[in-house]
């Protein structure tokens, strides 16, 4: 009992702890390498290209395989003993052992290896971006929430301000001061500014369910985002983001491009591959083999019952003499296995037989298919040459327009502070005449309105401007970073 109290102590301190722990955009995006399922997809083809090369290791090597073959030979076939066809009932059994080694074969397998090298490395490169766009979708949607929580703290500071003119419009309300009708214009202004604080909150926990799917985590998990100062977050300057010197630095950085650059290389070896087999090829093979063969017959004794000459004769001291042969008549009992494997090891070695030799293959005609092989893979290799010419034009006009939209939000961010500062200055010297009752209420909450739209948009300018300046900073090679 006590050990169950302990654990569900213990559970319940790890779900506790699990509960405030919060995310910061490196974990989003480290975890979020980790999961995606694009990136998994791509690392699993990066394994099976990985493979691939040590297929492409190991073919360099001599081949080697053992054969062996048991069997009952029925009806009318060849006596292996005498090599003339007979109705014997027999078991035989064989032994073969092959090798073989490519000895000439125009570099086909070098090239063969450099192939499968560079295809793997183009590989890594795939889930390399995989990683990468997933990183960035991440970052997207992170300061989509920061937005969406800095919405929320304006709306709530806008209800604490109106509930705060409410109270002092109702205290000279109370006096006579002011007519009721203020009152109630005001309360009205809460009302609005409290629907607004539902919608912003609203919108928060839609962009955070929205980051708990990129990062494939349950919705009904507890999560909870690091929310950083906009002014705190680092970014470089403009000076350092120049287009041209962020295209140059991409080239050499960005997975993509990294990946063109494997592929090309591949698709030259591919070349040389389909090349290789338009020319002679030479191979080295060795085999050894060796046989057992009894019949299922087994002689249990024999008899001689006589002589018989075969016409042969033999002259001895001027005398011919006939040659004759004993005739022998066998005794033979059926499907006997009675001494069937007497002499296993001597067939065996009495009939062990080796054979070295050279293979040569001359391509003479394949109805073009080498040929058609070959100049496809040419055609390959201007392909994978436009693909990266197209990749890197696509490339550049990205950065380019990413410095442009950074140039444009940064004036959309200076623009809105200064509506800001004027806004709020506006506000100040209307709360003041209202005060005073110098201005009517509509126009005060005219003026705080015009104030929280000019908040809202800047946080809209700010939050636009961070990511577009991150996108840069991304093309550079910088990473993802608050």
């Amino acid at each position: 009992m006590k050990s169950l109290l302990y654990f569900l102590f213990s559970l319940l301190l790890v779900l506790q702890a699990t509960a405030q722990e919060k995310w910061d955009l490196r974990k989003c995006v480290d975890y979020a390498t980790k999961n995606n399922i694009s990136v998994k997809q791509a690392d699993v083809q990066a394994r099976i290209s990985a493979l691939q090369l040590k297929q492409a290791q190991l073919a360099k090597y001599p081949s080697a395989s053992l054969t062996s073959g048991l069997g009952v030979q029925f009806g009318r076939s060849i006596d292996r003993t005498t090599n003339i066809y007979s109705n014997t009932q027999s078991l035989y059994q064989n032994y073969q052992v092959q090798s073989g080694i490519g000895i000439y074969n125009y570099n086909r397998l070098n090239n063969s290896i450099f192939y499968a090298k560079f295809n793997a490395q183009a590989s890594l490169a795939d889930v390399e971006k995989a990683a990468s766009d997933a990183s960035l979708n991440v970052c997207t949607y992170y300061l989509q929430v920061l937005a969406a929580k800095e919405q929320v703290i304006i709306s709530q500071l806008q209800i604490a301000q109106t509930q705060t003119q409410l109270t002092l419009t109702k205290k000279k309300v109370e006096a006579g001061a002011l007519p009721e009708l203020n009152s109630l214009e005001i309360e009205a202004q809460l009302a609005s500014d409290s629907s607004n604080y539902i919608s912003a909150q609203t919108s928060f926990d839609q962009s955070v369910q929205a980051l708990k799917g990129v990062l494939n985590i349950d919705a009904a998990a507890p999560f909870e985002v690091v929310i950083p100062e906009a002014s705190s977050i680092p970014v470089l300057s403009f000076g350092e983001l120049q287009p041209e010197t962020v295209y140059q630095l991409a080239l050499n950085l960005q997975p993509l491009q990294k990946g063109n650059e494997f592929r090309i290389k591949a698709a030259e070896k591919n070349i040389d591959i389909n090349k290789a087999y338009l020319y002679p090829s030479l191979s080295l093979g060795v085999n050894l083999s060796s046989n057992f063969y009894n019949s299922f017959k087994k002689i249990d004794s024999y008899s001689i019952s006589g002589y018989s000459a075969n016409g042969d004769k033999v002259n001895i001291g001027g005398t011919d003499y006939y040659i004759t042969s004993p005739t022998i008549s066998y005794s033979k009992s059926n499907n006997s296995f009675g001494g069937l494997w007497k002499g296993y090891g001597d067939q065996l070695n009495n009939n062990f037989g080796q054979t070295v030799g050279l293979s040569l293959n001359v391509p003479v005609f394949n109805n073009g298919q080498y040929r058609i092989a070959y100049e496809q893979s040419k055609l390959t290799y201007k392909a994978q040459v436009l693909n990266k010419e197209s990749a890197n034009l696509t490339l550049k006009q990205n950065i380019y327009t990413a410095y442009s939209n950074a140039v444009s939000a940064l004036q959309k961010k200076n623009a809105g502070l200064k509506s800001v500062e004027s806004n709020q200055k506006a506000f100040e010297f209307a709360s003041k005449r209202y005060e005073l009752g110098l201005l009517s209420t509509i126009d005060l909450l005219t003026t705080q309105n015009n104030l929280l739209r000019a908040k809202l948009q800047q946080v809209s300018n700010e939050y636009d401007y961070l990511f577009k300046m991150k996108l840069l900073e991304f093309y550079k090679g910088q990473g993802l970073k608050l």
